[in-house]
């Protein structure tokens, strides 16, 4: 289905902008309306909504935009709140129904290929590829798709956003066959993937996971435990990251496994966590579970390499999503402050107000920029060249999204006082992203590993200072070897 009109709010004005795609030279001189689309609340919507010239957008992405707000207003706002209560109660059932009718429906629309990468997965799905498909249009999905909350973002799109990337990118060598039934019925919206890294002992320090896949012959045996797992109480496939290698082999030792829900030994629990509800955060146990040597992902013992491939995506995932949610507390703030009266005025006449609400936007256009610029470099750059390029720009992206989503959130609450505290009525989206924010500032890497992450990819440290110690440790070996040597 399209949406019955392509531009909301839209008055006749157009301008001439250049479109830029990966691989090509930019196409020049390409007519496209700025019409302002959206929210008519000032800095409600990022720039190039508000009738801002683009050197990034063009009239493929004003197209995709206009249809993804039409399917998101039209079916997902409606049942946010009724979602979201009734995973707070841990309604299984009645959340499994939301999620697999919202997969279902979101794959007729054409959305779900624009969760997992570029490019558009082309041979896996018949959904229609907007024109020019590139990393604007998949910025278009997160961004759009987060308006309503993290918790509902990460159900849609979540499993298959970060669970889907390394099937496409390294596929099932030993089993192809396997691969294109996975990749098929995922973006059909006919059946549910999930990542499982993460485990009770091992979050960021992915080379110490103790998830192990025995050799047994013609399968591995997988025992252990994963943790904090997105859509895994909902899922039919695990990309799992094990430890093929012996004990001690740390990365060199971990390989990526695509398990199904079928298998015996595997059994989900819905963990209670602060928020997100809806995305179904999930504890793992893999009890003996047999798995054909076939379904190991890529190559035997790269794992941690694939897992690295990963993180640069999710984590720009997570950033576009905190940056909308950042900006859906200015919208809902301002617009609350011009409605509110307090001391015989609008609260928004309120200077202290104005200077509260100015700040957040003034965050919200820096990240945006940001966000928008490495964006653009993802775009004119190899997946390899992002790799080698991008992981320290993607990291400080993703934590200064997580303080700008936690500040706003803050900020918004104290705006709307008492409504925003209150799950129900004109607070009720502050009141969510705000007991989500911290599922952004931890998952995909928390802060304090961003920042550790970045200080390391850019060389921060050149030389190290000589430690006194080390002279006397170098005597002590020695001896060692001197002691050893005569035995």
């Amino acid at each position: 289905p399209e949406p019955e009109h392509c531009l909301l709010h839209a008055r006749d004005t157009t301008m001439q902008v250049e479109s830029s795609f990966a691989g090509k030279a930019p196409a020049r001189g390409v007519e496209v309306s700025t019409a302002p689309f959206g929210s008519d609340v000032p800095l409600g919507e990022p720039s190039w909504y508000q009738n801002l010239n683009t050197p990034y957008y063009n009239a493929s992405h004003i197209a995709w935009r206009a249809k993804l707000r039409d399917f998101f207003e039209k079916e997902v706002e409606p049942i946010v709140d009724d979602w979201d209560r009734k995973a707070s109660q841990n309604d299984h059932a009645a959340c499994g129904e939301y999620i697999k009718t919202m997969y279902k429906k979101s794959a007729a629309y054409g959305i779900l290929p624009a969760c997992v990468g570029k490019p558009w997965p082309r041979q896996y799905t018949s959904a229609p590829e907007p024109a020019g498909y590139d990393y604007f249009h998949e910025l278009i999905n997160v961004d759009e798709g987060s308006r309503c909350g993290g918790g509902i973002a990460w159900a849609m799109m979540g499993g298959l956003g970060i669970g889907m990337p390394p099937v496409l990118n390294f596929g099932i060598p030993g089993n192809p066959a396997l691969q294109e039934r996975v990749v098929r019925e995922c973006l059909a919206g006919e059946k549910i993937i999930c990542l499982c890294i993460t485990e009770p002992g091992a979050g960021s320090d992915v080379s110490n996971l103790q998830c192990t896949a025995r050799d047994a012959g013609d399968h591995f045996v997988v025992d252990g435990n994963k943790k904090w797992i997105t859509n895994g109480i909902y899922a039919d496939y695990f990309t799992v990251a094990v430890r093929t290698g012996p004990p001690g082999s740390a990365h060199k030792g971990l390989s990526m496994l695509l398990l199904e829900k079928s298998m015996p030994g595997i059994t989900v629990t819905k963990m209670d966590c602060m928020g997100v509800w809806p995305s179904g955060t999930t504890y793992i146990e893999f009890d003996g579970v047999k798995v054909p040597k076939a379904n190991v992902v890529g190559k035997l013992n790269e794992g941690f390499k694939q897992v690295m491939y990963n993180f640069n995506h999710e984590r720009w995932l997570l950033a576009g999503q905190a940056a909308r949610m950042a900006r859906t507390c200015v919208e809902e703030s301002l617009a609350f402050a011009r409605s509110r009266r307090t001391f015989g005025k609008f609260l928004i006449e309120h200077q202290a107000i104005q200077h509260k609400i100015g700040e957040m936007a003034r965050q919200c256009e820096g990240l945006q920029a940001w966000l928008e610029n490495v964006t653009f470099q993802m775009n004119t750059m190899s997946k390899e060249e992002q790799n080698r390029k991008l992981g320290g720009h993607i990291a400080l992206l993703k934590l200064s999204s997580s303080r700008v989503a936690e500040f706003c959130a803050s900020s918004a609450m104290q705006v709307l006082g008492g409504a925003g505290y209150t799950r129900t009525g004109k607070g009720a989206k502050v009141e969510r992203i705000y007991r989500e924010v911290k599922a952004y500032a931890i998952p995909g890497g928390s802060e304090e590993i961003m920042l550790n992450l970045a200080a390391g990819q850019f060389g921060f440290v050149q030389r190290r200072a000589p430690d006194p110690r080390d002279k006397k440790i170098k005597q002590l070996v020695d001896e060692l070897k001197r002691i050893k040597s005569k035995m």
